[in-house]
């Protein structure tokens, strides 16, 4: 006979470490289905990333849904050209639940995936409590349930807001370029993630690669660090090449995949999503 939580018993006050253990494997398992994308500093093409993966995703034929994570500083509306009328901020204030926030992109071909707009210029959402995003983040969780795959495109850096959002179960990928800083700080980032969560399943994405060499040296170079300090050895999810069709298609304001198909970077991204999938 299967038991659910729901037939546990329950009790006041401290809950059963049984009970808690089970919760907290209820909550990862409904959370599998998250991709956090992180890095640990501005700059590195983390929310073009996010918006080129969660198309891809859609052109794969999964049904996808992108949360614009970075509180206060949102963008991903921007480059796709989009003016929701509705966005976080009135879920958080109360006025709307995540549903009713939710945008449509369709390219030409009316491949598309759903978003979440933030908010940008909001210094009150970037100020959230504690309390306020972990509920933001189970609903966010809850929500996704009826979607495939939800790419959450995190602010970038390490602060408190960054580690409660991600925080899921799922899988975080950290997008790192060949510049010494983004490797510096996407070290840091991946130590203090693996600190608050050690079975944190952290992947690495490596963007704006001048050629295979170079990404390759990018990536071991946070492989021996994270070896050598943390005993831990985050995989290569991908590698993406430096691309001058992904600067055209952030100016015009559309994806990558739906104005160079064909270019490099989307052959790239493409690849990235098929092992996602699997």
């Amino acid at each position: 006979m299967t038991v659910t939580l729901a037939d546990l018993p329950r009790r006041q006050g401290s809950k059963d470490p049984q009970l808690a253990a089970l919760d907290g494997q209820a909550t990862a398992k409904r959370g599998r289905n998250l991709l956090t994308v992180a890095s640990g500093k501005g700059g590195v093409g983390k929310t073009w990333f996010s918006i080129s993966l969660s198309h891809a995703l859609a052109r794969a034929g999964k049904r996808a849904l992108l949360f614009d994570g970075d509180l206060g500083l949102a963008n991903v509306d921007i480059q796709l050209g989009l003016l929701p009328t509705r966005d976080l901020a009135a879920v958080i204030g109360g006025q709307a639940s995540l549903k009713d926030v939710v945008e449509r992109y369709s390219d030409e071909s009316k491949t598309g995936f759903d978003i979440i707009a933030g908010r940008s210029g909001s210094g009150a959402l970037g100020r959230l409590r504690p309390q306020l995003l972990a509920e933001l983040r189970e609903k966010l969780i809850s929500f996704g349930e009826g979607y495939d795959h939800v790419v959450l495109d995190m602010a970038a850096g390490v602060d408190a807001q960054v580690a409660t959002l991600a925080d899921h179960g799922g899988r975080t990928l950290v997008v790192v370029t060949p510049d010494p800083t983004s490797i510096t700080d996407a070290y840091a980032f991946i130590k203090l993630h693996r600190q608050r969560d050690p079975q944190a399943e952290i992947h690495v994405v490596v963007n704006q690669a001048g050629d295979r060499f170079e990404a390759q040296r990018t990536y071991d170079t946070i492989k021996r660090a994270a070896e050598n300090f943390l005993k831990f050895s985050p995989p290569l999810l991908g590698t993406i090449r430096r691309d001058r069709n992904v600067t055209a298609a952030i100016r015009e304001q559309r994806p990558l995949l739906a104005r160079y198909p064909l270019a490099p970077a989307s052959e790239d991204v493409t690849a990235i999503a098929a092992r996602l999938i699997g």
